[in-house]
């Protein structure tokens, strides 16, 4: 066991992690900053939706966690086990104990694969596939191309889930190759969505509706799968009327998600058991020197990577002041996106924030997030790759300041 002492300690090296931290350091190149993820590589996760439509190979979408972490961060190789924030550290799955001033925690979103029965069993295989992992997202692919016919089922569980739109994307994208192979019509294609709405944002529901029309998608609300038969291709669903079993050629899997466990059973938890912030500072209810942000936090937003990738200076910011002896003086809007893929070469582009308003990033004329255009598909294909790897995780906050003074 060791004892190790950092400024600044920040937890989890996925997209919110190591753009905070790469944030801090554009501010402060001489910070100490450690950065713990016992992960060996890192995930471009957006793309896999792309993977999933046959758009991207999954390897343009990993790379080497060593290549990520910031220069001049340090990397811990560890795990976190538990927190005790009111002696300021936290101890490592070896032992360690870590030391801080500022804790910054980032841990992400649990897939929480098990809550459905048999799914574990028969992930990958049998017809059952999901875009919300590396190694099965390419299955779905394989899947779409090979399906002519028969029963193709697509489900989204309650929340919170990561990027709410994925479900839908991966739907419309095999549709879309369906269509221009001339055998969606052979293929009865069904949306199992355990919520009550299509959509969460009334405002692209029209849009989105009309692909479900288009592709003769037959929607089912409040319908969430429980089980899983792989061997038989039999999904278990419950809803108002009860439960129902279900027979499928293919289904596409989005996994419940909670917050990782670590994080639920620590002093940081909130009741949701993600990381307790104020929604605006994304500083701890409890713990004025500790921070959360991203999937794992328990602001109200939509769990994306452009969230995070709003957050990460509003943390950055507000976390340095502390440091300071000040009191935080930048606010998260809530600001969050969803590029909807409704077809290849046409995207929805969702963008909002707390209560849904709306917040796009261009004007409409050159953009209308609420309609599908191809310029949005040559943002999601093409720009947000290269602004992730170059400029969120190098701390470059391109259309991402800050945020603004938060009333005294």
């Amino acid at each position: 066991m060791a004892e190790l002492k950092h400024r600044i300690v920040i937890v989890g090296g996925g997209a919110a992690g190591i753009a905070t931290a790469a944030s801090m350091l554009r501010r402060r190149p001489d910070l100490d900053i450690a950065i713990i993820d016992g992960a060996t590589e890192h995930f471009y996760q957006p793309g896999w939706t792309m993977v999933g439509g046959g758009v991207f190979d999954a390897p343009v979408t990993r790379r080497s966690m060593e290549s990520v972490i910031p220069r001049g961060a340090a990397w811990i190789r560890q795990n976190v086990a538990g927190f005790d924030p009111d002696n300021n550290c936290l101890t490592t799955s070896e032992g360690d104990v870590v030391h801080y001033d500022l804790l910054v925690v980032a841990p992400g979103i649990k897939l929480d694969w098990g809550q459905v029965a048999g799914l574990e069993e028969t992930l990958g295989k049998n017809g059952v596939t999901s875009n919300y992992g590396y190694n099965t997202a390419p299955y779905t692919w394989e899947l779409v191309q090979n399906t002519k016919g028969g029963r193709a089922l697509f489900t989204q569980p309650p929340m919170p889930i990561k990027c709410a739109g994925a479900p839908q994307k991966s739907m419309y994208l095999a549709c879309d190759h369906w269509r221009r192979n001339g055998v969606l019509g052979n293929i009865d294609v069904q949306f199992r969505n355990a919520g009550g709405v299509l959509f969460g944002v009334a405002a692209y529901v029209p849009a989105l509706m009309s692909y479900v029309e288009k592709y003769g998608i037959d929607l089912q609300l409040e319908s969430n799968l429980v089980a899983i038969d792989g061997a038989s291709r039999v999904a278990t669903f419950v809803s108002r009327n009860g439960e129902e079993k279900v027979e499928f050629d293919m289904i596409h899997v989005v996994p419940p998600q909670v917050a990782p466990d670590f994080i639920r059973k620590s002093p940081l938890a909130a009741e949701s058991g993600f990381v307790d912030v104020d929604q605006f500072s994304l500083r701890h209810n409890k713990y004025a020197n500790v921070f959360g942000l991203g999937d794992g936090c328990s602001a109200p937003n939509a769990k994306t990577a452009a969230a995070a990738r709003k957050q990460a200076p509003v943390v950055a910011v507000n976390g340095l002041r502390v440091l300071d002896g000040l009191e935080p003086a930048v606010a998260y809007d809530g600001y969050g996106s969803c590029p909807l893929t409704v077809e290849r070469g046409k995207i929805v582009l969702a963008e909002f924030g707390y209560g849904g308003k709306l917040m796009p990033s261009f004007p409409t004329w050159l953009v209308d997030g609420t309609k599908p255009t191809r310029l949005s598909w040559m943002l999601k294909a093409d720009a947000l790759p290269w602004i992730y790897w170059n400029g969120m995780l190098k701390g470059r906050e391109w259309l991402a300041g800050p945020g603004n003074m938060i009333a005294q």
